[in-house]
């Protein structure tokens, strides 16, 4: 498992691919897989933070562990690993905006920490995030948007809650470089990150919370 953590660390993508077949064929449980590459992404976020890394190497990491779910998910899905699952997260890039690198490293690193992720894509309508909160019943949504256009959107999303009922049940999350305090008080969301770990954590919160 350390050698599969240091390989994603180390942004070996082939190395990565090959010791995840090797612990496939051992029938190693996927979720021991996502906590190795975990520690593997968690170490690239740090050096992100530390500007050892740049952020197309932070992309790179996510598109490294996008690639392992792929071989991953029909595994979990045909187990009982599903129970185990922390909870469902709805996101997607609010309408008006085509941005997705932010939004898919997130993604990524949600389902590596055990997270079932709903992604609706780029460019949104409120309406899509409202049916799919009350169909899945996610207590966790996240709009991500990088123009600053986009803030009158992100508010009509939380009022579109309100007017459903649902307001109550889930938490919204704004997400994005350009987010701040005002935005978060102009949009009527929960909380906001200008960092995918940022984001995880609060997705962890919520799921943890008493």
């Amino acid at each position: 498992m350390n050698r599969l953590t240091a390989a994603l660390r180390d942004l070996n993508e082939d190395l990565v691919n090959e010791v995840v077949d090797e612990l496939i064929e051992k029938q190693v449980s996927p979720l021991e897989i996502i906590d190795a590459c975990n520690a593997g992404i968690k170490e690239v976020g740090e050096r992100f933070a530390s500007g050892q890394y740049y952020l197309t190497d932070l992309m790179l990491s996510g598109e490294i562990m996008q690639g392992v779910m792929v071989k991953l998910n029909p595994l979990i899905a045909s187990s009982s690993i599903e129970d185990k699952i922390i909870g469902t997260v709805v996101i997607g890039t609010v309408r008006g905006d085509i941005h997705d690198i932010g939004k898919n490293i997130v993604v990524s690193l949600l389902r590596s920490h055990g997270f079932k992720v709903i992604d609706l894509g780029v460019d949104v309508p409120a309406d899509t995030f409202v049916k799919m909160v009350k169909k899945s019943g996610a207590r966790v949504l996240g709009l991500s948007a990088l123009l600053n256009n986009t803030y009158p959107e992100m508010k009509k999303v939380v009022d579109a809650l309100k007017e459903a009922g649902l307001r109550e049940q889930v938490k919204v999350i704004i997400g994005g470089t350009i987010m701040s305090e005002d935005i978060l008080e102009f949009t009527g969301a929960d909380a906001y990150a200008t960092d995918a770990v940022t984001g995880i954590e609060y997705c962890k919160k919520v799921y943890t919370a008493k």
